[in-house]
């Protein structure tokens, strides 16, 4: 059996022995191996966007928790950040973007 056979069943409508189970955010500043991933990261937009840093934490609740599936870490606004909105995180302010689409024009 796969790891994550039962989720996966559950996925294409197979029966299962019980609702497979995982979590919301899963990853996160409650498990201490995040905390020091991230450390390692630098910050949270180099936690996100280093594919090594972010399968680590992917990872960590599976190694610690009877979780049936993981839940892959990111971020949705490196989506935009992508698009060239320059993504930045002030201390205690919070996410921002450098340059903001301002007019229905700049979005063409």
């Amino acid at each position: 059996m796969l790891a994550n056979d039962r989720f996966l069943k559950a996925c294409l409508g197979q029966k299962t022995d019980r609702t497979p189970l995982w979590l919301m955010r899963q990853a996160g500043r409650y498990l201490p191996e995040y905390n020091a991933t991230r450390a390692k990261a630098g910050s949270f937009l180099g936690l996100a966007k280093t594919p090594t840093y972010a399968t680590e934490v992917t990872l960590q609740p599976l190694d610690r928790y009877p979780l049936d599936a993981a839940i892959l870490f990111s971020d949705i606004l490196t989506i935009p950040d992508a698009m060239g909105l320059g993504l930045q995180f002030a201390a205690g302010e919070g996410p921002s973007f450098a340059n903001p689409l301002r007019t229905e024009e700049a979005v063409k």
